[in-house]
């Protein structure tokens, strides 16, 4: 949540006359009658006298009595209505400390107001809310129901992307605010749920929601099943290495999307049929579509068939087996895997080959480790070899003979050298 614009338009004057000005705006729509008789009481508790423990409980009851008279966001202008409770937020969190039940009390009862509010302009919620979110001290504990106030605000309204916060700031977030490891587990799944119309952003958070819970915990499990469901279904979810570096997901391994799982990570086409055979009810009860996932393993074995064979060239013939297709489908495949960004290479209809530039690895372990060594080796070789070449040209451009030739002028005689090379 970046900062907000603030905008106070009563900072000036005493304690007292900044109630009265907060008064008269909760009031406006009174006659000038009914503003006398509605501003009196505050003027009067205001006008007491006593010490000073007495003044300060007096000043906290006046303003409890505003808060109190705080229905809707006001019939002023936007700038009216942010001004008005930018002063209300002031007052708050002076008059109490941040971390008090009462001022989380009245805290509550504001996001209540201003969430509930009919306003011509939803925007001046999400503003006024930020303006508080911004006010709380960052590690306070109550920053967490105003954001979720925010997010609430903005479903209704559509802004949810405009509002969405990266992982990074989210869990620096989680990590300032002082709340419960409950508390931010909650949060996640709150993300999760509130962006569930944007499916990748929902993942992202249930993988967050996953890793925050307990693995041993019956909500992990839940959560871990889900979450493999979830990244089978998004068709542009490719990379579910992630997901085996969660316990909660390990915990699950006697579950059969767990074995699924297992071959979207490391098999093939094949193992998948077999699989899909065997589990032939699995795919209505976790909501999975056979063909899109026949589509998604076909990618991944072809991108891990390049990852193996990066800078050579396939044949069309080794691909259509290993996707078991025929050889006239083998470009379309082939086009669909750059698509997702799997592969970068380039397709040659005269000699029937991909050569393979780069490509994806589904996950990165020993194999792979020993995959990329291979090629760093090749590489150096193969710079070496540059260098040998470059050094002999040097040496073979020191031993040259230099030639002077001596060019004539009519006015004057004038000497160029010329460097004979071997080209031998």
């Amino acid at each position: 949540m970046t900062a907000s614009d603030s905008v106070s338009i009563f900072t000036e004057g005493t304690f007292e006359e900044q109630i009265q000005e907060l008064v008269l705006y909760i009031g406006r729509d009174k006659s000038e009658e009914e503003q006398a008789a509605f501003l009196k009481p505050f003027q009067d508790a205001l006008e007491a006298q006593g010490s000073d423990a007495e003044h300060e409980q007096r000043r906290r009851t006046v303003f409890q009595k505003v808060l109190g008279e705080v229905k809707t966001l006001g019939d002023g202008s936007e700038k009216e209505m942010e001004g008005f409770f930018n002063l209300l937020f002031a007052h708050l969190l002076s008059l109490w400390p941040v971390n008090s039940a009462e001022t989380k009390a009245h805290v509550t009862t504001l996001l209540h107001v201003i969430s509930s509010a009919h306003s011509a302009d939803e925007s001046i919620k999400y503003r006024v809310l930020s303006n508080l979110f911004n006010a709380l001290p960052r590690r306070s504990a109550l920053r967490l129901p105003v954001y979720n106030a925010i997010l609430r605000v903005a479903s209704i309204t559509g802004d949810l992307a405009e509002i969405r916060e990266s992982q990074a700031v989210i869990e620096r977030w989680l990590s300032e605010w002082e709340i419960s490891t409950e508390e931010k587990s909650e949060f996640w799944k709150g993300l999760a749920d509130t962006y569930v119309n944007e499916p990748e952003a929902s993942y992202d958070y249930i993988l967050s929601y996953l890793q925050s819970l307990p693995a041993s915990s019956p909500a992990a499990k839940t959560a871990a099943i889900d979450a493999i469901a979830q990244a089978l279904r998004l068709p542009s979810i490719f990379n579910f290495d992630p997901l085996f570096k969660i316990d909660a997901v390990l915990a699950a391994k006697d579950h059969e999307l767990f074995s699924l799982l297992h071959i979207f990570l490391n098999d093939g086409f094949p193992e998948f049929n077999a699989w899909a055979e065997s589990h032939n009810a699995t795919f209505a009860t976790y909501g999975l579509d056979r063909a899109q996932l026949e589509r998604k393993v076909r990618l991944l074995t072809l991108a891990s068939l390049c990852f193996q064979n990066a800078g050579k060239d396939i044949s069309y013939s080794t691909i259509a087996s290993a996707l078991q297709i025929e050889p006239s489908e083998v470009e379309r495949w082939v086009i669909d895997v750059i698509r997702a960004q799997l592969l970068t290479g380039k397709l040659s209809q005269t000699s029937q080959t991909l050569r393979v530039i780069r490509a994806k690895a589904r996950t990165f372990e020993r194999a792979q480790w020993e995959v990329l060594e291979s090629r760093l080796v090749a590489w150096k070789q193969g710079l070496s070899s540059v260098l040998q070449v470059v050094s002999t040209a040097r040496a073979t451009q020191k031993k040259a003979p230099v030639v002077v030739v001596k060019e004539k002028d009519n006015k004057e005689d004038s000497v160029g050298t010329a460097v004979a090379q071997d080209t031998a």
